[in-house]
């Protein structure tokens, strides 16, 4: 299975993009004991349109064109449900079990996700009540992506 953490818009060279770098190389190594072939970011441009609306619905359009046939949609939204890092592995291994040949996480742009997106998605996840930065949710994803393959596999990383 591939994994791809969809994000609207770009993230600059810098300490943030060096550490989620940093995990999504060890989850790419990782990843291979259990099935888990890719993980990856793709990076979409932020809309600029005028209206919010519309902002949403072009993010909308560009984030679902490249999410493939099949695919399991995680969309990362404030009215989401928060899971832990326990049950988000089992749903990495439950769409592995189940032959899932790609996972997404979607990360909607300024103003959130437009409704296709919402209405496309498998699960709505929240990463807790707080709002935060586009650049720490990206880190964020790619660090629990590590961690629930780390699950997976047993290793020592998650200590409960």
């Amino acid at each position: 299975m591939k994994i791809t953490i969809a994000c609207v818009g770009k993230m600059k060279a810098g300490a943030e993009k060096d550490l989620c770098e940093r995990y999504l190389d060890r989850a790419k190594k990782a990843g291979r004991a259990v099935g888990i072939t890719a993980v990856n970011v793709i990076e979409l441009t932020e809309s600029k349109a005028a209206r919010t609306q519309d902002r949403k619905a072009e993010e909308a359009a560009a984030l679902l064109k490249i999410v493939p046939a099949g695919a399991q949609l995680i969309v990362l939204d404030e009215h989401g449900k928060a899971l832990d890092s326990v049950n988000f592995s089992q749903k990495v291994s439950n769409a592995c079990d189940m032959g899932a040949s790609d996972m997404v996480l979607a990360i909607g742009g300024p103003d959130g996700h437009g409704a296709e997106v919402l209405a496309r998605a498998d699960i709505k996840l929240a990463l807790g009540a707080m709002t935060w930065p586009h650049q720490i949710v990206r880190i964020l994803c790619a660090e629990q992506i590590y961690r629930a393959i780390t699950i997976m596999t047993g290793h020592p990383y998650h200590r409960v």
